[in-house]
């Protein structure tokens, strides 16, 4: 999994309420024995409705179509548990979601993928959300080390809370197995030690 540090872009805002994952990621693309082509199927629906390109679905608009960065709204990520909608969401080039709510499920799946989501107050979202509707405001850095977005045309600089453990996840690069790998040593060490001082096991 590649380490999250700093990553700078364009932030596309994708407002709508309750996005589950058949519409990040339809049901047609979760055919194949590997990832390949997922890129395609993010949002497929909606960029390629009948298969012709919308111009009005944000993705394809002027300004948003290499966005790093989604605003969404609540609640996003919701219906089923599919891990392919964070893998075509990486595979597009999408590394932050930011937003009030995610489902848990597809919270818990881009963690373990290296996709940041990032939850703010509804005050804040809006507003980040009113900036970046212009593209030529759209572009903002996302440091977590520091845990900050901040907003290239404006300057403004806005803290977000992450979960300890997860941003040292992100940070080193590891998914679940991963960080329990990173302990290794002190499993077997655990082990050893356990079964010495409990012989008849």
């Amino acid at each position: 999994m590649e380490p999250f540090a700093s990553v700078s872009g364009i932030a596309a805002p994708f407002p709508a309420p309750n996005v589950d994952t058949d519409v990040i990621m339809p049901k047609v693309f979760l055919k194949g024995i590997d990832r390949a082509g997922l890129d395609i199927g993010l949002f497929n629906l909606l960029r390629f409705p009948g298969g012709e390109r919308d111009p009005d679905f944000v993705l394809n608009r002027p300004g948003y179509t290499q966005a790093k960065f989604l605003v969404v709204g609540p609640n996003f990520g919701c219906g089923s548990s599919r891990e392919h909608a964070v893998w075509g969401m990486m595979q597009y080039g999408i590394r932050v979601l930011i937003g009030t709510s995610f489902a848990g499920i597809f919270d818990d799946n881009c963690g373990n993928n290296g996709l940041l989501t990032i939850v703010l107050n509804k005050a804040t979202v809006d507003h980040i959300i009113d900036v970046v509707s212009v593209p030529e405001k759209a572009a903002m850095t996302v440091d977590l080390p520091a845990q900050t977005i901040t907003l290239t045309v404006t300057g403004e600089v806005i803290p977000f809370p992450i979960d300890a453990l997860r941003k040292d996840a992100l940070l080193r690069g590891l998914d679940a197995i991963g960080v329990t790998l990173a302990a290794a040593n002190d499993i077997r060490a655990f082990e050893v030690d356990y079964k010495r001082a409990n012989p008849w096991l």
